[in-house]
């Protein structure tokens, strides 16, 4: 490490590229169990944003999984390590200017705080998808929970693996509740004024 020299210091400064793209670079981290809805509310709030002219740039589970983090199984350890190097990932679309928008089911509380330490309390936005379990399991269009339960997989959150609720996030969605249309109405209301740019000196 006495030979790394980050060069963030002198590279065009974050700031000049949200003045840039006029928007405020932040992160978007949707938790919740299998089925609950992040992928798919991610998705639609990565669209609506472009379709507003927003810079935005979805993270998922599977996508990350299958390229940056294909040398990770599901250990305890290496499901930690998943969410470090999300954050690390998250971290420099910050410096670029970019609205990052993560789903991972990141069940462990203390995953979620290492994403807070490393992209900053500030620029973190957790958004709880509190869908009941049963609804969840409904949705199992990967067979997943059914798997689970026949011990065909070991330590599948929510089914023989815990899954901690988070206690300081800033929006909760039940999409047992609400439509897709519904929640990414909820999403836009709370989430727009967190990424609107206004320039430093008004």
């Amino acid at each position: 490490m006495d030979n790394i020299f980050p060069v963030f210091d002198s590279s065009i400064p974050r700031e000049a590229k949200e003045a840039k793209l006029m928007q405020r670079a932040r992160v978007i981290w949707f938790t919740g169990l299998s089925g609950s809805g992040k992928t798919t509310l991610a998705s639609a709030l990565d669209r609506r944003l472009f379709g507003m002219g927003y810079v935005s740039q979805l993270l998922d589970g599977d996508n990350i999984r299958s390229g940056i983090n294909n040398n990770l199984g599901f250990s305890s350890e290496d499901r930690m390590e998943n969410i470090r190097r999300i954050a690390e990932v998250s971290k420099l679309f910050l410096n670029c200017g970019i609205i990052t928008i993560c789903a991972f089911i990141s069940p462990a509380r203390s995953m979620r705080q290492i994403v807070r330490n490393i992209v900053g309390e500030d620029d973190f936005y957790e958004i709880y998808l509190n869908t009941p379990l049963d609804t969840c399991e409904s949705r199992d269009v990967k067979g997943l929970y059914a798997k689970a339960r026949a011990g065909i997989i070991k330590d599948f959150t929510g089914v023989n693996a815990p899954y901690d609720a988070p206690e300081q996030a800033r929006l909760l969605i039940d999409t047992s509740i609400l439509s897709v249309e519904e929640s990414v109405s909820v999403l836009l209301e709370n989430i727009l004024p967190f990424i609107a740019y206004r320039p430093e000196n008004d």
